[in-house]
């Protein structure tokens, strides 16, 4: 949790600055005593996500950077909605239309079909809420009750906006030229 609190401040940090993340990390990752994690829209899964708060709540005084990490990746899917939105309002106004945005990935980590505390099924429910005609992709699943499920060609071919949330083996070689993309777990190479 820690180390990917890291990698994802690292890359919150690196958007303010106009600095490729993954080419930073990447040259990083050179030294041979670093390994900095790739970031993603935040940390779920049934582990990470949930066991530090065993130990927060056992140790309050003694885990500030547990804590610290804990929070950091809880706001960074929120840091996400927030760009996801600001990209949506800013394509809206330039297209004077509303735009079919596709949200590519929903599990808590690449090439699963496990949804628990994934910071990317958040992110694309309260998507849905503001437009309940987006788009979604996983490729793990072939159905979910409260998600209408699309294909990768149908959302390449429909949508005016691609967000990558989860860097599933399908979503990478794409073709996606001359179309929008907000790629916030590393399909596009630098």
């Amino acid at each position: 949790d820690v180390n990917l609190a890291f990698a994802n401040e690292l890359s919150i940090i690196c958007h303010q600055n106009k600095v490729n993340v993954r080419e930073l990390i990447n040259l990083a990752n050179y030294h041979p005593r670093v390994n900095i994690l790739q970031p993603g829209c935040g940390v779920g899964g049934h582990c990470i996500a949930v066991d530090p708060w065993f130990l927060i709540a056992d140790n309050p005084q003694t885990t500030p950077l547990i804590q610290a990490a804990r929070k950091v990746n809880d706001l960074k899917k929120e840091w996400v909605y927030q760009k996801i939105l600001s990209k949506i309002n800013y394509m809206e106004n330039k297209l004077n239309r509303s735009i079919i945005t596709a949200c590519f990935g929903i599990s808590y980590k690449p090439n699963v079909n496990d949804l628990r505390e994934s910071p990317a099924m958040n992110i694309v429910e309260r998507l849905i809420q503001k437009n309940p005609n987006m788009l979604t992709i996983e490729p793990n699943l072939s159905s979910y009750p409260s998600i209408k499920l699309s294909s990768i060609n149908e959302a390449i071919a429909k949508a005016d906006l691609l967000v990558f949330l989860v860097s599933h083996k399908e979503f990478k070689n794409l073709d996606l030229q001359n179309k929008e993309i907000l790629d916030f777990c590393g399909i596009q190479r630098f």
